[in-house]
């Protein structure tokens, strides 16, 4: 099982500045993917930012967002988005989709929290056409550069629909921050706990596990790297 960390894009009130080098650091440690956690109304910085400045400053590291939550953005921005910062990156990104549950999350107009596991649907179509060049609707022009590629997507959620999805048109599942009941005896003091969780998640058949950190400490990366790698 690979193990990755994310990105302190989302822990409260970061400083950004300290993205690019939490994700240089990340790489060289070996750690096997940095991921985002995604959400719009809170004091942190936004997921495609965090990915951006990642992918500028890494080389081989994997780029995941743990999730973006899609049915919050227009589809032809997103698609456009996404494929920029896998263009940059030289093709690591993964997208990793939700739908939010969060009402204050959907801040465009005509974009808000109801229907949007059929928006999302409608919105695959669109990403994917973005993504193979074809024109902007109402326009003669695509979106992205040439040679663009079709960037793979992974779902998150807990419905029925959600796991059809994921058949239906993703390359996997990616699943949630664990609630603070279940993870609780990973906050031990003891490094034995953290690789206690690693081969609990080994056990289930997990491809990659992400660690998502609580502070925006640079050194949180060598001492995660220190118990896990």
């Amino acid at each position: 099982m690979k193990i990755g960390i994310g990105l302190p894009n989302q822990v409260r009130n970061v400083r950004p500045a300290v993205i690019p080098e939490w994700a240089r650091r990340s790489e060289e440690a070996g750690f096997s993917s940095l991921g985002t956690v995604g959400r719009i109304a809170y004091p942190g910085v936004m997921d495609t930012v965090a990915l951006a400045a990642s992918a500028g400053a890494t080389a081989t590291i994997g780029l995941i967002s743990n999730v973006l939550l899609g049915p919050v953005w227009p589809a032809v921005m997103l698609a456009k988005e996404a494929a920029g910062i896998d263009g940059v990156s030289g093709g690591r990104l993964t997208l990793g989709l939700g739908l939010g549950g969060r009402p204050d999350d959907f801040v465009v107009d005509g974009l808000g929290p109801r229907g949007t596991g059929a928006r999302l649907d409608r919105d695959l179509q669109t990403y994917r056409s973005i993504w193979r060049g074809e024109a902007v609707p109402g326009s003669d022009n695509p979106a992205v550069s040439a040679g663009s590629r079709e960037v793979p997507i992974l779902f998150g959620g807990a419905t029925q629909a959600s796991f059809e999805r994921v058949a239906r048109s993703g390359e996997g599942y990616i699943g949630p921050s664990a609630p603070a009941s279940m993870i609780a005896p990973a906050f031990d003091a003891r490094a034995e706990a953290v690789k206690a969780t690693v081969e609990s998640f080994t056990e289930i058949g997990a491809d990659e596990l992400i660690f998502n950190p609580a502070l925006d400490d640079i050194g949180e990366v060598e001492r995660l790297a220190e118990i896990v790698l």
